[in-house]
């Protein structure tokens, strides 16, 4: 049997002074470890849940804010409140109220890392601590905002109380902390309970932040989300094309660029809707869009002789390009439209190369063989490994538009132009330069090596009959 003991021990000697042996005795103190256990569990734990209780909370949230200050990151503080829980107790009884608060609390655990904590700070009032954040004020809220999300979601979920199926909401304030170092841990506490109140006001059942601008930001990045499902489903998306053309003048082929026309907002910028696709997943099935509808447009143009030389340069994200049917499903479109596969050029960005260069490279080889070309989009702005490059069966370096914006007065913007000429030409790939929106940047271009161009020199991104007419 093993159990922890205490030995308390003495010396027998004779009265001369000579040692005859020792007496011993082993003392069982299994019991009072065990009630100092329960003695710190008591102090540090909320007995109902055994989430840590607010004398601890405040002690790691006093630690986190020293931790934020130290490595300048931003940390979160959700402030969670049941919504109607005194009617729930009062209707049901204590005793399944408080099953209730141990399935909240359950839930809440499985919504956060094991690094953040979860405490209960009051009767049906709970709190989440959200470290190590973001160092971008912003991107934090977004990752905070996530959270509470999930929360929220996870809270919905009917509960089993005995016999009784009973439904329940919270609502969550939500504050940041981390940008002010002298800060004291209940101030975003603090902060956290304002917010949840506010979220009261509006409802309940919803999260809002302390921060009005960045619940303003919050607000508007989620109604442009909802937009964005809309979009998709009401079909508010079309395809504008940009010229690329040879030094020449002679258009070769275009690239197409996805428009957004909301009936509420106007035009949508790409530059405002694409980043937010791309991290909530939606840039799947826009991707899937685009590529079905320019493949459309590349089969009628195959079909008229003076349109069949033209190729289509189509954007393909990097969630999009690792999907594990991608190849599948460029090759199904392909048969489905009827479209040249030799017209249609897939346009990769580098941050493809960071992660899983094999199946890359596999993906590629397998659309190559069927006649899909590729080019490298903005190259050198990014991941740029030439070990990986020269593996890459591509056709096509894409010259940075920012890159050619400044290479008649900026040294450095011409040295790196010039090396991705020379670099396409030492691996026989082409080269086209965007951006282009003076006569003197295309010719210093030419007299670089680079002879295929894309700009509002030539033409400005258009809808399809304009492009059309321009051709003409």
């Amino acid at each position: 049997m093993v159990f922890p003991g205490e030995t308390l021990g003495t010396v027998i000697k004779t009265a001369s002074g000579t040692l005859l042996g020792y007496i011993g005795v082993i003392r069982d103190i299994s019991e009072r470890n065990a009630a100092q256990t329960q003695i710190q569990n008591l102090a540090f734990s909320d007995p109902l849940t055994q989430l840590p209780n607010r004398r601890l909370f405040m002690d790691r949230l006093e630690q986190a804010l020293a931790a934020a200050a130290r490595h300048q990151r931003q940390g979160a503080l959700l402030f969670v409140d049941l919504d109607d829980f005194k009617t729930i107790n009062d209707a049901l009884g204590h005793d399944q109220g408080d099953v209730l608060l141990q399935q909240v609390a359950q839930r809440l655990l499985t919504c956060v890392r094991d690094g953040d904590t979860v405490a209960r700070v009051g009767g049906d009032e709970f709190v989440v601590l959200l470290k190590e954040l973001s160092q971008d004020l912003q991107e934090a809220a977004t990752q905070a905002e996530a959270v509470a999300k999930k929360i929220i979601a996870a809270l919905n979920h009917p509960y089993q109380l005995d016999d009784v199926v009973q439904h329940s909401t919270a609502s969550l304030g939500v504050t940041l902390f981390g940008s002010d170092q002298y800060e004291r841990p209940d101030e975003p506490l603090r902060r956290a309970d304002m917010a949840m109140y506010q979220a009261k006001a509006a409802g309940r059942n919803t999260l809002r932040f302390f921060d009005p601008q960045m619940q303003a930001v919050v607000t508007a990045r989620a109604a442009l989300e909802a937009g964005l499902h809309a979009a998709l489903e009401n079909n508010q998306f079309l395809l504008y094309y940009q010229a690329q053309v040879a030094d020449d003048g002679c258009i070769t082929g275009v690239e197409a660029l996805v428009r957004w026309s909301d009936p509420v907002r106007g035009m949508v910028s790409p530059a405002e809707f694409i980043p937010l696709a791309e991290q909530t997943g939606l840039i799947l099935p826009l991707g899937s869009w685009v590529l079905q509808t320019a493949c459309q447009q590349l089969a009628r143009w195959a079909s008229r002789a003076d349109m069949a030389h033209l190729t289509m340069a189509v954007n393909v994200s990097a969630r999009q390009f690792h999907q594990s049917d991608f190849v599948d499903q460029v090759l199904d479109v392909l048969a489905r439209t009827g479209a040249p596969a030799s017209r249609l050029k897939l346009e990769l960005t580098e941050s493809l190369l960071v992660k899983n260069v094999g199946e890359v490279i596999a993906k590629m080889g397998a659309l190559k063989a069927r006649g899909v070309g590729f080019s490298l989009d903005d190259f050198g702005t990014g991941y740029s490994s030439l070990a990986y490059l020269k593996r890459l069966p591509l056709d096509q370096l894409k010259i940075d538009q920012g890159f050619v914006r400044d290479i008649l007065t900026d040294a450095n913007d011409a040295a790196i132009a010039k090396m991705v000429v020379v670099l396409a030409d030492s691996m026989g790939l082409g080269v086209i330069a965007e951006g282009v929106e003076t006569q003197e940047q295309q010719d210093f271009l030419v007299r670089l090596g680079c002879h295929a161009f894309q700009g509002y020199l030539f033409s400005r991104p258009v809808p399809l009959l304009e492009f059309e007419a321009l051709l003409r």
